[in-house]
């Protein structure tokens, strides 16, 4: 797997294909390993197909410092990619974690961005405040916070973090990839720096609007997030706006259902 230069930070990257570029952003506990069924897709279909290993995940670097995972610095990892290869603009499509880095890279560097898809994760200036049952959902990132969560998912052979997956497909290279050494605190890293709860005592900061035409996919199966976010993401896209609910399929959409997923991105990008 090729490597690129990040915002101080080696990025393991997948790179197919050949055509106008499209970005592909992996989330928790993921990494570009999770778009294995949508990368042959775009790239048949002429796109060429960047899907980076996110800091901390996967084959790229994982910063001991906390703060290091703050998402800004991801964002800055992208856009520091796409110099990289000499890339003005590209479609991005992001899920989870990679939806939010997407949505501040289409909301803060508008001109790198075509057209942005987002999987499961909606705009976030539509999440606050949480109802009370986002924050059921997000249980487990209090959880996360604490030191003490290395040990707990990992005692009994990963019996918490397994109840945690519920049977996702990908479990088993889950929890592969987060047994190498600093996986794991490296992925809970990513809340500790972005979802700490005292962040949100204070007043909210505005994210920008998005320009760029966007599509927005939700799950009914999603056992972290609402839908009611993704269907107010609608009032911070200046661009045009699509929103399409799948039925029957959790949180890694793009797993559970890629042929779904793939016909919506390409004709969404086409």
């Amino acid at each position: 797997m090729p490597w690129v230069s990040g915002d101080g930070v080696r990025i393991a990257l997948v790179d197919e294909g050949d055509g106008q570029p499209v970005v592909l952003l992996h989330g928790f506990p993921d990494s570009s390993q999770g778009w294995r069924h949508q990368t042959p897709a775009l790239a048949a279909a002429g796109f060429r197909v960047l899907a980076p290993d996110l800091r901390g995940f996967g084959e790229s670097d994982k910063p001991e410092d906390v703060e290091a995972y703050a998402i800004r610095h991801s964002v800055a990892d992208v856009v520091a990619m796409l110099n990289d290869l000499g890339i003005e603009r590209t479609h991005v499509v992001g899920h989870d974690w990679g939806a939010a880095v997407a949505w501040l890279l289409a909301a803060y560097a508008p001109q790198r961005v075509d057209r942005l898809a987002v999987l499961s994760v909606g705009h976030p200036s539509a999440f606050g405040p949480f109802s009370l049952e986002q924050r059921r959902r997000f249980w487990y990132q209090l959880l996360f916070q604490f030191d003490v969560a290395e040990e707990l998912l990992m005692q009994n052979d990963w019996e918490l973090f397994r109840q945690f997956l519920d049977g996702e497909p990908d479990c088993g290279r889950f929890l592969d990839d987060l047994a190498r050494p600093g996986a794991l605190t490296a992925g809970l890293n990513w809340y500790r720096a972005n979802s700490n709860p005292r962040n949100q005592l204070g007043p909210r900061r505005e994210i920008p609007s998005v320009a760029a035409p966007t599509l927005g996919l939700w799950s009914d199966g999603d056992r972290y997030l609402i839908e009611k976010p993704m269907l107010e993401s609608a009032r911070h896209v200046t661009g045009p706006w699509r929103y399409e609910r799948i039925d029957g399929a959790g949180h890694w959409l793009q797993l559970e259902v890629p042929d779904r997923v793939n016909k919506l991105l390409l004709d969404f990008l086409a």
